[in-house]
């Protein structure tokens, strides 16, 4: 499986920082379960790397009308700034790099006065990794809501090519890579009818383990 990732060259630079997993059993932000884990947080310390992603990304949204990139807190905010500096290079102008964050009812909200650098600005929004693409979806209508023009939609990797598209967003989507992979809800779930261990160490895992444990 490996071997097909290596084929692309944004999944090549994460497997670089030993960010791709294989043949376990993970669970996701979204509660579903499967096979293949990207695990984010070993790129961002590896800031050549994760600039290199950054610049691909940047220029496959060259073309768009960007004023300021917005990605959901926290991971996000680091591509956030990334992009917005390559960006910034490409389009030869200052464009802002923000972020939006969960409030305590778990809806994301512009604070910090970041709400002036996204009313009626040309606004790209900014993701890592999308399963059922519902996160990034948020920060979309958030942006919206907020009175910024969403002109774009960028995913770092894509894992659900066939539901998160451009029609979910209504908005231009660009994908930096796709890694399709199978994931499953918990009563479906193939490697819990195998009793196949739950990864506690990535995503999920630690959480879905505790719960069933009380």
């Amino acid at each position: 499986m490996l071997k097909y990732f290596l084929m692309s060259k944004i999944l090549n630079l994460l497997q670089s920082v030993n960010a791709i997993y294989t043949d376990d059993h993970f669970v996701y932000t979204s509660g579903k379960h499967g096979e293949v884990y990207i695990n984010k947080d070993s790129l961002y310390p590896h800031t050549k790397i994760t600039s290199q992603v950054c610049k691909i990304l940047a220029q496959k949204c060259a073309n768009l009308e960007i004023d300021t990139v917005v990605a959901p807190a926290l991971g996000g905010i680091i591509l956030s700034q990334w992009m917005s500096h390559h960006l910034s290079e490409i389009k030869e102008k200052e464009i802002y790099a923000v972020y939006a964050e969960k409030d305590p009812i778990k809806t994301f909200v512009i604070t910090r006065g970041y709400d002036k650098l996204v009313k009626a600005k040309n606004v790209l929004v900014v993701e890592d990794l999308t399963n059922t693409g519902g996160s990034v979806k948020k920060v979309v209508d958030t942006v919206r809501e907020y009175g910024g023009n969403v002109t774009g939609v960028c995913i770092m990797v894509n894992r659900s090519p066939q539901t998160v598209t451009s029609k979910m967003f209504n908005a231009p989507l660009i994908v930096g890579d796709i890694l399709q992979a199978k994931a499953w809800e918990e009563k479906d779930c193939q490697l819990c009818k195998n009793n196949v261990p739950v990864n506690t160490q990535m995503g999920h895992g630690k959480k879905y383990v505790q719960s069933k444990n009380k």
